[in-house]
């Protein structure tokens, strides 16, 4: 959300931040429409003002025990006109913040400039491709070779999108997931948090999935959404407060399954479970100060770094030019898992500082000991990481020739001390 203030002090400065999106100038048309609202409103104040005289002639009139009819049908012909400025006033400023709501973050502007994702720049890479002396397998061909991942029964349950693990890749799943939130909430210092999976309109709203992404959500016949990742819930714990910045950084994690629609990605990675309508994932949310959200978001992407380190997966960090940022995002660093049976880098966690965005949507702020003021505070979300997609990543970069899968490491405590996963 932005502040119209900002946008009247600097209008060209706001058309050249949308353009850096491919977005057309719209400050001139925000603020024409904020200075009718800012009428509307002052001809309701100066009208409610003349009410309030006239109240008082109606009293004093009244008092020395004249006649106090012509008054009174005035007051009343003047309580009609003040609703009618009220309904005007709040249309207006409704108008003017849908078209605030409608437009994406501002750009850090360190963010590469590019026209799609293939301008994005990779900052570093991590690990070594194993080198097979065989052509490696797509994780769907392991998993049914094992027979343990089934999607034409999940088919017939659920539709298309969906995926059955069995025995112990469904073990392995859950490991994954479990391992993950013990390395963030131990040595990475976030706290556990389990979250509603259902969230109101305001929820969705204040962590910028509406209205824009209204179609990528799942939404409950009583008028809830189910979460698309656990940043709704988790970013939302602060909403609607005042924060002591003592307190602060405030950094919760939560491993929820998670439910998207996908109604854009028609026909895009339909083989496999690489993109689900549901899937489990590890979020990380931090709320900080202004001042501290830089710093905060490079720590968050090296604890998402910390999972696929410990794992032994190979992955580059990309910094995703301006083409590529997501709506609330003023910058983001994704994780690209390399999987050897794509033959390619594929997104497994994305870090994204979203500054005071999502803040002046939820009214979440901040206030120093011993001021009275407040400021909005910045809030920041990343996949700590995606457990489906780290599934895939342990599946086809331990596969062995014979189809079976070696159990990296540090998840054997996690799978009983299983070291192998071969076909029952």
């Amino acid at each position: 959300m932005h502040d119209i203030r900002r946008i009247r002090e600097d209008g060209p400065g706001f058309d050249a931040a949308l353009a850096r999106r491919g977005l057309p100038a719209a400050a001139d048309a925000l603020i024409r429409l904020d200075e009718r609202r800012r009428a509307s409103l002052t001809a309701f104040e100066q009208m409610q003002a003349a009410r309030n005289a006239l109240s008082r002639r109606i009293g004093q009139a009244k008092a020395r025990g004249e006649e106090a009819g012509p008054l009174l049908a005035e007051a009343a012909e003047m309580g009609e006109a003040i609703a009618r400025a009220e309904a005007e006033a709040a249309a207006l400023g409704a108008e003017l913040d849908a078209a605030l709501a409608a437009l994406p973050n501002i750009l850090d502007p360190a963010v590469p400039d590019g026209a799609s994702a293939a301008d994005n720049v990779v900052l570093r890479s991590w690990g070594t491709k194993r080198a097979f002396a065989w052509t490696p397998l797509e994780h769907f061909e392991l998993g049914e070779r094992l027979g343990l991942m089934e999607f034409e029964a999940a088919g017939k349950i659920a539709g298309s999108r969906f995926t059955i693990l069995k025995g112990a890749l469904a073990r392995l799943e859950r490991a994954l997931g479990a391992f993950m939130l013990d390395l963030q909430t131990g040595e990475g210092g976030y706290t556990e948090v389990s979250p509603p999976l259902l969230v109101r309109d305001g929820a969705v709203f204040g962590t910028n999935q509406l209205p824009k992404f209204a179609d990528d959500l799942f939404r409950t016949t009583d008028g809830r959404w189910l979460i698309p990742t656990a940043e709704v819930p988790l970013t939302n714990l602060v909403r609607e407060t005042i924060v002591e910045e003592e307190a602060l950084p405030i950094r919760v994690a939560a491993l929820t399954p998670c439910f998207r629609s996908e109604a854009g990605a028609a026909g895009r990675d339909t083989r496999g479970m690489l993109r689900q309508h549901q899937f489990m994932k590890v979020e990380l949310v931090s709320i900080t100060r202004p001042e501290d959200s830089e710093a905060e978001h490079a720590r968050m992407t090296a604890r998402a770094e910390a999972v696929l380190q410990a794992l032994g997966l190979p992955y580059r960090v990309v910094d995703l030019c301006a083409a590529d940022v997501g709506f609330g995002a003023a910058r983001t660093f994704d994780l690209e898992v390399w999987l050897p049976g794509q033959g390619a880098y594929r997104e497994i966690s994305s870090c994204s500082n979203c500054r005071d965005f999502q803040a002046r949507r939820m009214d979440a702020r901040c206030r120093a000991a011993g001021q009275k003021g407040t400021r909005f505070v910045h809030t920041l979300n990343g996949s700590g990481v995606a457990v489906g997609r780290a599934l895939i990543a342990v599946l086809e970069n331990f596969q062995e020739e014979d189809g079976s899968i070696t159990v990296p490491e540090p998840l054997r405590p996690y799978m009983g001390g299983l070291a192998r996963i071969a076909a029952p």
